[in-house]
């Protein structure tokens, strides 16, 4: 079945479950809205109810014990410590244990929804872009369906971040990058998309001195707290962690550990809390996780800058354009696909990262994101399979949520290469019906 098949035959399966005048509502803003409200509703209603009990959920449960603890490790009775997220990550956790331990889960809820509504509202102009309101419901489908995943993690708080930073994009590299930077010292994945749009950007000085800018007011925040010398601990707080149970490239083992051979074996590293892989060969990979992420990100890169200059070639030659935020939003796409598929850590959350790009993509050429998008739905139900429902039982070697996980896994890397080859087709031609996209 074709591609443009395949396609057609979920728009009839919409058509028939869905009336038109239904399918016309919903593709208003008004209609988006209701959608935002209903699916954060019920997230917001499900965080008040476990604050009332006193609880959090996930991963809440130690931000709220640093909170408390004034991120202070020395108050602290054990487990990892808050410098393992760069100093940024601090305040929204300072921010959800100001009113004490009970809110906090309640209130780090909110400042999710907060945040993603600030995304949908940039994603669609506010509701104005009609062309762009299918973006914004796959943007809440794909959210529903991470569930906590993204309402529980600092991961949840830096997508809708890194999803605004994409709409600015080429158009406003600076306001793009000052985002992008601040985003990069909350977690570190927003630097991938920040070395996309330095790649494509006709200023590049811009998105360095953005970068260079954030960064002092972050290093001077760290002095007057006097947190300097703990700036850079995230760097280094996991660099000797093994391989994951999720992560992409522990697959082999996770089947060598369901299957009992050569003494692999799942194990909790309770340190960095973390459910890891050991077996003939792990040391090793774990080592070589590192530099071999750093390699395709650099490869990455290189690629998008090629596409770049072999783009010019062909608009000199053929009188045609290259669009430089379609090149910037399959480069984001590729990096942090990257990021993900090459890295020893594999954490379910880490889904969230490759949902931004997708979103703009859709709203800047529904036709030619649809496919990345239909695959990203499907990691996500496949995620929201292992974490948070039968994670006990992968953890327990079961065989059957090890095969989703491998499906899962499998998808990841074909989104990779995908990803890859749309690069690569950008820099090959340039079609002289898409105009260049020119900075303001």
């Amino acid at each position: 079945m074709s591609t443009d098949a395949f396609f057609a035959s979920l728009t009839r399966i919409r058509n028939v479950i869905l009336p038109a005048p239904v399918r016309s509502w919903l593709n208003t803003s008004r209609g988006l809205l209701t959608g935002f409200i209903l699916v954060h509703l019920g997230f917001l209603i499900f965080g008040a109810l476990l604050s009332l009990r006193g609880e959090a959920f996930s991963d809440t449960f130690i931000y709220r014990d640093w909170a408390s603890a004034g991120f202070n490790e020395a108050n602290l009775s054990g487990g990892p410590s808050p410098w393992v997220y760069p100093i940024l990550a601090l305040i929204p956790m300072a921010l959800a244990g100001i009113a004490g331990p009970g809110p906090f889960f309640f209130l780090w809820v909110l400042m999710t929804t907060l945040l993603n509504g600030w995304g949908l509202a940039k994603l669609t102009d506010r509701g104005r872009n009609q062309d762009a309101i299918p973006a914004g419901w796959w943007w809440l489908i794909f959210t529903l369906l991470m569930g906590w995943l993204g309402f529980a993690r600092v991961d949840g708080l830096t997508a809708p971040i890194v999803l605004v930073a994409l709409a600015y994009g080429v158009g406003r590299p600076f306001i793009a990058s000052v985002i992008l930077a601040a985003a990069t010292w909350v977690k570190v994945w927003p630097a991938a998309v920040m070395l996309a749009l330095f790649a494509v950007v006709k200023n590049r000085l811009l998105v360095v001195l953005a970068g260079v800018a954030t960064s002092a007011v972050v290093v001077a925040l760290a002095a007057v707290v006097g947190s300097v010398p703990k700036l850079l601990n995230f760097l280094t707080q996991q660099g000797d962690r093994g391989m994951q149970l999720e992560a992409t490239f522990t697959t082999p083992w996770l089947w060598l550990s369901v299957l009992n051979i050569g003494d692999s074996r799942m194990y909790m590293n309770t340190d960095i809390n973390s459910m890891q892989v050991d077996g003939p060969g792990t040391a090793v990979m774990s080592v070589l996780m590192q530099p071999l992420l750093i390699l395709a990100a650099l490869l990455v890169a290189g690629l998008t800058f090629w596409a770049l200059h072999n783009g010019k070639l062909n608009h000199d030659a053929n009188g045609g354009g290259v669009d430089r935020t379609e090149l910037l939003l399959a480069g984001a796409l590729t990096l942090t696909t990257a990021f993900v598929v090459f890295n020893k850590v594999g954490s379910p959350q880490f889904m969230v990262w490759l949902a931004p790009a997708v979103a703009v993509g859709l709203a800047h050429s529904w036709r030619e994101w649809r496919v990345p998008a239909a695959m990203l739905i499907a990691i996500a139900v496949a995620t929201f399979f292992i974490y948070p429902l039968f994670y006990d039982a992968l953890s327990h070697n079961n065989p059957l949520m090890a095969g989703v996980l491998t499906i899962r896994n499998v998808l990841l890397v074909v989104l990779f290469l995908w990803s890859v080859r749309r690069l690569y087709s950008l820099g090959k031609k340039a079609p002289a019906s898409v105009p260049a996209l020119k900075e303001s």
